[in-house]
Parts: C-alpha cells; sequence; structure tokens
C-alpha cells in the first residue's frame, strides 16, 4: 500500500497528457492536469485521480461527436476531482505538518512546565529548610536565654541572700553594740546629788 502512490506517480509519468488539437476542451483540461504536475507542492499527490482524469481525456479525444458531450462531462468531473484531490491532499500534508509542529511545542511547553515545577520544588524545599534552621536557632536561642535567666535568677537569689545575711548580721551588730553602750553608759554615769531638807522659819 505504501507503494501503491510512488507506482502511480510514475505511471503519470510515463502517461503522455493528451494533446488534440481539434479538440479545445481536451486541451483545456489537459492544461489544468499539467498545473497540478508543474507545482512541486502538488506534483507527487493524488496520482490515483489525475491518473483517471487522463484516461477521461484520452476517452474524450477518442470519442465520436455523438459521445463527446458525456465523455466532456466525464473528463471535467474527474480533472476537478483530482484537483479537489490534490489540494485536499495538500491541507491534509500541511494539518499534519502542524500537529507535528504543534505536537512537538506541546511537549516542549511539558518539559518546561516539568523544568519550572521542579525548580519551584526546590526552591520550596530549600526555603522550607532555611526556615526549619531558623527556627531550631530561634528554639535554641531560647533554651540559652531560659538557662541564661535561670542561672541568673540563682546568682541573683544567693546575693540577695548573702546580703539579707549580712544586714542581719550588721544590724544584730549594731544592737549588741547599742546594748553595750547602753550598759557602758548607765555603769558610768554620777550618782544624783541628795536634795536639802527645807527648815522651818523660827
Amino acid at each position: 500500500m505504501r507503494m501503491l502512490p510512488l507506482a502511480l506517480a510514475l505511471l503519470l509519468m510515463a502517461t503522455p497528457v493528451v494533446h488534440a488539437a481539434d479538440n479545445p476542451d481536451v486541451v483545456r483540461l489537459s492544461q489544468r492536469l499539467q498545473v497540478l504536475d508543474a507545482d512541486p507542492a502538488t506534483g507527487n499527490v493524488a496520482a490515483y485521480e489525475r491518473l483517471q482524469a487522463r484516461q477521461a481525456l484520452e476517452t474524450l479525444a477518442a470519442a465520436r461527436s455523438s459521445h463527446r458531450p458525456a465523455a466532456l462531462r466525464v473528463a471535467e468531473q474527474r480533472v476537478e476531482t483530482a484537483e479537489i484531490a490534490t489540494r485536499t491532499a495538500v491541507t491534509q500534508r500541511e494539518i499534519d505538518k502542524l500537529d507535528r509542529e504543534r505536537s512537538e511545542l506541546l511537549v516542549e511547553a511539558s518539559r518546561q512546565d516539568a523544568a519550572r515545577a521542579r525548580q519551584e520544588a526546590e526552591r520550596l524545599r530549600v526555603q522550607a529548610q532555611i526556615q526549619a534552621e531558623e527556627a531550631a536557632r530561634l528554639r535554641q536561642q531560647a533554651d540559652e536565654d531560659a538557662t541564661a535567666r535561670a542561672d541568673a535568677e540563682t546568682v541573683l537569689d544567693g546575693v540577695a541572700g548573702d546580703q539579707a545575711a549580712k544586714l542581719r548580721a550588721a544590724r544584730q551588730r549594731e544592737a549588741e553594740l547599742a546594748k553595750r553602750e547602753a550598759e557602758l553608759m548607765g555603769a558610768t554615769a554620777p550618782a544624783p546629788a541628795p536634795k536639802k531638807a527645807k527648815g522651818k522659819k523660827p
């Protein structure tokens, strides 16, 4: 089946276009087929339809005058069919080309989308890792701060206890000194002078 279009094209090349100087319809229709053959874009498509059109032109050229109207109608239909088939084949070829290009573009777009998705996933992973590391650092810093505060409070409690003890000792010492001073002052104080008795007048 794949070799059939090639075989028909070779057969078209081997079959000359009918020329009949006494039949202008044959010349006119043959020229339409020659246009298809001369165009590089259409020279290798619709080979079977063009072969049928050539055969119809040969029939028209050899037809008797009484059969020419019918043969002319068949030849015109076959030539028109060949032209339509040629345009359809060219259009289909362009559609196939566009479909391939579209498929390639879709594949490339999918590849780019996948690459962008991988990049975004990697960016989010790195961001999440950075946030996790920052959270761990903050937790560690908070633990260290809490430990430092606890140590400071312990030290302050110790200092306050020492200061309170010193203050109590100082007050106790001060009280003892005041007591002793009072005792010393009491021991060294002079005795009060006796009062004179008031005599009666004579």
